[in-house]
């Protein structure tokens, strides 16, 4: 790892930004509704019903309830994460476009595929990190799947996570070396809550790997991504915003009718790691 070494704050209260919330909620889970606190679905409303199995947990407990949760959701196919995406990680400023995760560009959305400026599929947790590549399941889940642009993606590859590196070309903020790759501080906790999400998720009982967070940054092809201390640190520092939270909502409202429990509650992170 490089020794480069940089000072990190920022605000750990989340921004209180309205979000309008799409229709289309599955029937077995409670209605999203826009909360005083600017929040996307009631906090109440959801631990009252899609959480309720999950309450006053810790620890392993914890973790194996919100994974018996969220399990039950709808899968999507590889082909279908484009259009997914679409919504997902539209621009609330310009609904033609997408904004990229790790050059927070504003792109428009026909312009996916894989030549050079175009934007593809970043799997967040790294494909060959448990070899599940594109395959219906943790392959197509959109909870860790972003738009990005197409070089940034490949020099991101499957590198583990944390801080230092050098800069990445093109994408201001972001900086990686031959073991790791350090997002831009708009989307570290985004990238945190959603490795998180992975490991909860995909607990080797569905034919997929066992996926975990370790404090390694050399897992290979090993269902291990790192670093936890350093996710852990991001998930706090960078608290979920409304983009993060709205996204959420797409989800569960309109694709997988599943949740990321650490957007909506990103205390669990420490309740369980």
């Amino acid at each position: 790892m490089s020794s480069r070494r940089r000072i990190y704050a920022r605000p750990l209260i989340a921004t209180a930004a309205s979000i309008v919330v799409l229709t289309g909620v599955a029937s077995t889970a409670p209605a999203a509704t826009t909360g005083t606190a600017g929040t996307t679905s009631s906090a109440a409303a959801l631990d009252d019903t899609y959480y309720q199995d999950a309450l006053g947990k810790t620890g392993t407990a914890l973790k194996n309830s919100l994974h018996t949760i969220i399990s039950d959701q709808t899968k999507l196919s590889y082909s279908q994460v484009w259009d997914a995406l679409k919504a997902t990680d539209e621009d609330p400023s310009n609904s033609s476009n997408v904004i990229l995760l790790y050059t927070g560009r504003s792109q428009s959305k026909s312009e996916n595929g894989g030549a050079v400026g175009d934007w593809n599929r970043e799997h967040v947790w790294a494909k060959s990190h448990g070899d599940f590549g594109t395959s219906t399941g943790p392959g197509t889940d959109i909870h860790h799947l972003r738009p990005e642009d197409v070089q940034v993606n490949s020099i991101r590859g499957n590198k583990d996570f944390d801080n230092g590196g050098s800069a990445v070309s093109g994408a201001a903020g972001n900086y990686t070396d031959s073991d790791s790759f350090e997002p831009r501080d708009a989307v570290k906790g985004d990238v945190a809550r959603m490795i998180l999400y992975m490991a909860v998720r995909y607990e080797g009982d569905d034919s997929f790997a066992d996926l975990e967070p370790n404090d390694s940054v050399s897992n290979g092809s090993a269902p291990n991504i790192g670093r936890l201390s350093v996710l852990k640190q991001w998930s706090q520092e960078d608290p979920p915003d409304s983009f993060e939270q709205n996204r959420n909502e797409v989800i569960f409202d309109r694709f997988q009718h599943n949740r990321n429990p650490f957007i909506d509650h990103p205390e669990w992170v420490e309740a369980i790691w």
